[in-house]
């Protein structure tokens, strides 16, 4: 087990510097530079032009800004924000909390939803129940994020008013409101951009939980289970789902990069003060010190939640470990 752990981590960080440097050279290569843009709304001359970018460095070669990235980066720094004009770290250490909530709540929501549907498709396989919740999960995997977004945005938030539409808090809530009422209040605001990624998500993994628990059902050991004398449910859930549990497991973990991506437009459309939305302002801003950490992070979380996804399989499916 250690040994691939350690290879699992070697890999891990293989690809974070692979993404690094991939979107570092994009952002780069880009048409445009940031302290154009910043001398366009200022007005301000070429001379102060040359001292931005002699400051940010960008008036060196790319290859020569990539290796003292490199260098800063091998001693925990990220770079100033060209537009927020902070270290790096603490604009994305503000936001990434909010991006993890959003994130975890969305996978949780999404993974049991899916599961559920998944479960009574393969129970009801054949019948006009699963035809149906086989039509609505492929409508939901195929709807993108921030339409559905809007969508649920105008419904829920517009139409009836029963959820907030933008923020992470209200900013009229009283002062001496207490922790309970605060945590309340972020739920609020939370459930419309989290049913959003659950929605798209959960389709996803109801068509592979279905797939999965319908090869299972017909396996020996349930057969063996069901001449037992197991009741159907029994046989369903501690047997063939068990079994069913190791590929939704890993598209569990592998949805983190589609949840990560698609947090980039969902909070922009409901105003969550997370990494997705600092990044989609980024992008736009040339802030190529900011656009570089986000990628870099959302590569160790999309390596970190493969590697749990994989330990998650070994512990539900002893037959996947690596010594097995």
């Amino acid at each position: 087990m250690l040994g691939f752990l350690a290879r699992r981590l070697a890999l891990a960080a293989l690809t974070v510097l692979a993404v690094v440097t991939i979107t570092f050279a994009l952002v780069h290569l880009a048409p445009g530079e940031p302290m154009l843009g910043n001398a366009e709304r200022m007005r301000a001359d070429s001379a102060t032009i040359a001292r931005q970018r002699a400051r940010f460095g960008l008036d060196r070669p790319i290859a020569t800004q990539f290796a003292f990235y490199l260098a800063n980066l091998a001693r925990g720094e990220l770079g100033e924000s060209f537009v927020r004009h902070r270290p790096v770290a603490l604009v994305l250490g503000e936001a990434l909390p909010n991006t993890l909530l959003l994130g975890a709540v969305a996978l949780a929501a999404s993974f049991l939803l899916g599961v559920a549907i998944g479960s009574v498709q393969a129970a009801r396989r054949g019948t006009w129940v699963d035809g149906v919740l086989s039509i609505g999960s492929l409508a939901c995997y195929s709807t993108p994020s921030f339409w559905l977004g809007l969508v649920l945005l105008l419904v829920f938030g517009q139409q009836l008013g029963w959820l907030p539409v933008a923020g992470m808090t209200d900013p009229a809530a009283p002062e001496h409101v207490g922790p309970l009422g605060r945590a309340l209040d972020v739920l609020r605001h939370l459930l419309l951009p989290a049913a959003t990624l659950a929605l798209v998500n959960a389709g996803a993994i109801a068509r592979f939980e279905r797939g999965a628990l319908v090869d299972a059902l017909g396996a020996e050991f349930v057969r063996t289970a069901r001449a037992k004398g197991l009741s159907p449910a029994a046989v369903l859930v501690k047997h063939a789902g068990r079994s069913a549990l190791a590929p939704v497991l890993t598209l569990a973990g592998l949805s983190v990069p589609a949840l990560l991506t698609g947090s980039v437009l969902v909070e922009s459309v409901f105003g969550w003060p997370g990494m997705g939305r600092v990044t989609y302002e980024a992008i736009f801003a040339r802030d190529y010190n900011v656009v570089t950490a986000a990628a870099m992070i959302a590569g160790i979380l999309v390596a970190l939640g493969s590697l749990l996804a994989d330990l998650a399989v070994a512990r539900a499916d002893p037959r996947q470990r690596p010594d097995a």
